[in-house]
């Protein structure tokens, strides 16, 4: 219902731009004498709504006010130095101005809220997705839901939950190298190199996409896991010597850092993967 409305109302502001510009064009046509006046009042009128539809209804009308003042002041200025009459033709202007201003802001308001509301429903819609779309890797949305679920049956069964966070070396450096259309693509593969090392029941999270990064959540202790990093680091060494270095053009790397679950020490998912980022520092 109040879509439809603010329709109706754009419907109408469009007509009524329309017949005040037929006015404006009649007006114009009936006085040939001020000809060249009246266009150059005329192209300002429509600077003035157009600064209108790209800032707001409140500056619009501001600088309606601003070249009130300075019509007026140039009327006077006619009256007094050339003796002229005041006229129906100099209150035209000052009527039709702020009603073009106006009339335009009101024909543009739907479009307005509908592109805000289309930012509204984008931003809505990516921080509720769970999925990346180019890799359909589970995201950090994702992470922080599972993360709360996999702690609390590492809990109540005591089984060791242990979270790899990994991360391509030189990353800000190596996209650089890379052209955009295979940036994607080389984070799939590196995506897919991860998945292959570990277990169904394990899970691959893409954290930070711009920065290369994934998350591991693992069911085994630290011992376990440096399994799997091995595990990951000769298939990338594999992947190295036969398909990166010819498809990228240079050779990857991973900083791996790991970090055990511990109810004390760890409060929430967001404090699991800064531990665990820590980690990288020592993995050179």
């Amino acid at each position: 219902m109040r879509r439809n409305r603010s329709g109706l109302i754009s419907d109408l502001g469009f007509l009524a731009f329309l017949v005040l510009i037929f006015i404006c064009i009649v007006f114009i046509s009936g006085s040939p004498d001020h000809y060249i006046q009246n266009i150059i009042i005329l192209n300002l009128a429509f600077l003035l709504a157009l600064v209108t539809y790209f800032t707001t209804v409140t500056a619009g009308l501001t600088l309606n006010l601003a070249f009130i003042f300075g019509y007026g002041f140039f009327i006077v200025y006619q009256t007094v130095s050339q003796g002229e009459t005041i006229g129906v033709d100099t209150y035209f202007w000052l009527i039709m101005t702020p009603l073009l201003t106006v009339v335009l802001w009101v024909f543009t308001t739907s479009s307005r809220e509908l592109q805000a509301e289309n930012e509204r429903l984008m931003k809505k819609s990516a921080n509720l997705a769970t999925v990346d779309e180019n890799t359909d890797l589970r995201n950090s949305v994702s992470f922080q839901k599972d993360a709360s679920l996999f702690t609390g049956i590492s809990t109540r069964y005591k089984i060791p939950l242990t979270l790899l966070v990994i991360k391509v070396k030189y990353w800000s450096e190596i996209r650089r190298l890379i052209p955009d259309d295979q940036l994607s693509e080389a984070i799939y593969d590196v995506s897919q190199l991860s998945q292959s090392s570990i277990r169904t029941n394990d899970a691959l999270y893409l954290l930070d996409k711009d920065d290369a990064t994934w998350g591991l959540l693992l069911f085994t202790d630290r011992e376990g896991a440096k399994i799997v990093i091995e595990r990951i680091k000769f298939k990338l060494q594999e992947l190295n010597d036969t398909e990166f270095s010819t498809k990228y053009k240079v050779n990857l790397g991973l900083k791996i850092g790991a970090v055990e679950y511990e109810a004390e020490t760890i409060e929430n998912p967001f404090d699991f993967i800064v531990q665990a980022k820590k980690q990288l520092e020592y993995d050179v």
